[in-house]
């Protein structure tokens, strides 16, 4: 454990990462001085660190070190050569990663549930924590996304449990195992497995014996809480050493969920006997959903309680996030860049709006979606919308040429499939070639991990200019 007591100052490398930020206000909430910096420091998250009293600064040095803090703590993103990551070592500076500053400051005393899975993370550990706080539980939550109805995506509360978004992704420039490792669960979820982060795992397999190992941190009399319809997390799950409990929506799983209806108002299904009604569409958010109300109905909290809560949960930012209405038409921001991901975002948004065209924008920018590994995946999974826009990869030069997904390739395999489909090389030449063919009830989704060169933002104002 930390030596809390003779912490005082804390020092962010990276604070402009979600993660990050919000970890780092908690701390200022709680007492602490808290300081940053980070390579490029940008709205929305320059605006939230103001406002919340935190000192950063942009760029990385090692004057950003002044005065000296008692502890750092270092993104994941950060690597040797780093001048400020040099300056904390060669200084001396104590350091952890972000995960071992939550293990060591409050999670070897608290009862933590960790929601795992390739997919679906955000959205399961935010709906955990909101029925928890809503039951008032008053649990804290590490959540790597921006809820719409909790106060942060990092939150300490004065009960016994921590709900933590557990994230496969490696901890630390000095240790490359997952980041869940760190947090000791009492409870896992896992959502599901599939091969991603191609840039540090070498297959499927490697990702497999990550999950394996957070489960057999699970103790004896802890449980577990495993998709009964996706065959990978059942292999990873066949030798746990805790009390499984397998959801999902075959014969298979002890606790099946039913979907009764999927429209405009969400999704209404059964679990466990009782009837729930969900605000967002999707059969991925119903699984989602039914992992995080099993989990909450082991705490304890009776079904009907659960179901008066449910149909409030409005969602996480930037998951099938409608940004704009006008003209008739519709812009939804989704975080989707995984086929499976965007197979299942656009089979929701044509249950949510049956009938209407819908137009998907995507951007392949993740470490594994800028690699072929996906190229004919990728294809099948957009073709389910009727008209694809797909840009040039991100960071393009940083792929070995024969390893570099063909996004050209891309839009004509859709072409081939029956779909209007364009590459074109940026959001720019999308918004100016796309504008013009929109029609009133069209449903346009952006599908991106990042930015897109702020297209989303783009296209809402250029629609808005013609009313």
């Amino acid at each position: 454990m930390l030596d809390r007591a003779h912490l005082k100052h804390l020092h962010f490398l990276g604070i402009a990462g979600t993660g990050m930020g919000t970890v780092a206000a908690m701390f200022r909430k709680i007492g602490l001085q808290v300081t940053g910096s980070d390579q490029a420091v940008y709205p929305p998250m320059s605006d939230f660190l103001r406002d919340q009293g935190i000192t950063f600064h942009a760029g990385y040095a090692e004057k950003n070190l002044s005065p000296k803090p008692d502890l750092a703590v270092v993104g994941n993103a950060l690597s040797r050569g780093n001048p400020e990551l040099e300056a904390v070592l060669f200084h001396r500076i104590p350091f952890v990663s972000l995960p071992e500053l939550l293990r060591g400051w409050f999670l070897y005393k608290t009862r933590n549930l960790v929601v795992s899975g390739t997919h679906g993370k955000t959205t399961t550990s935010t709906m955990l924590a909101f029925l928890l706080e809503k039951a008032g539980l008053h649990p804290s939550w590490f959540i790597g996304g921006v809820p719409l109805d909790l106060p942060a995506g990092c939150h300490h509360g004065t009960g016994p449990f921590w709900v933590l978004e557990g994230d496969e992704y490696d901890t630390s420039f000095a240790d490359k195992r997952s980041k869940f490792l760190q947090y000791l669960p009492e409870l896992v979820i896992l959502n599901n497995v599939e091969f991603d982060h191609a840039d540090i795992y070498p297959d499927l397999a490697a990702i497999q014996k990550s999950f394996r190992q957070l489960l057999q941190q699970v103790p004896q009399n802890g449980l577990a809480l495993i998709n009964a319809d996706d065959p990978n997390t059942l292999a990873v799950a066949k030798d746990a050493p805790c009390e499984i409990l397998e959801i999902g929506s075959g014969p298979q799983a002890a606790a099946r969920y039913h979907i009764l209806k999927e429209d405009a108002s969400g999704s209404r299904f059964t679990l466990h006997g009782q009837e729930f009604h969900l605000q967002l569409a999707g059969r991925h958010n119903v699984h989602n959903a039914s992992m995080a109300l099993c989990a909450a109905h082991t705490l304890g909290i009776s079904l009907d309680q659960l179901a008066s809560i449910l149909p409030h949960f409005k969602g996480v930012r930037r998951r099938l996030e409608v940004r704009a209405e006008a003209n008739g038409i519709t812009v939804v921001d989704d975080f989707g860049h995984h086929p499976s991901a965007l197979r299942e975002s656009i089979a929701a948004l044509r249950a949510k709006y049956p009938g209407r065209r819908l137009w998907a924008l995507f951007e392949p920018r993740s470490n594994t979606t800028r690699r072929g590994i996906f190229q004919n995946e990728l294809a099948q999974s957009l073709s389910a919308a009727d008209g694809v826009y797909i840009t040039e990869i991100a960071r393009r030069d940083q792929i070995d040429p024969e390893m570099r997904l063909d996004p050209n390739k891309i839009a004509d395999d859709i072409r081939k499939a029956g779909r209007e489909s364009f590459y074109l090389p940026g959001p720019d030449e999308i918004l100016k070639d796309l504008l013009p063919r929109l029609k009133s009830g069209d449903i346009v989704a952006v599908f991106t991990n990042g930015s897109f060169g702020g297209l989303v933002a783009k296209l809402a104002t250029a629609l808005q200019k013609k009313n």
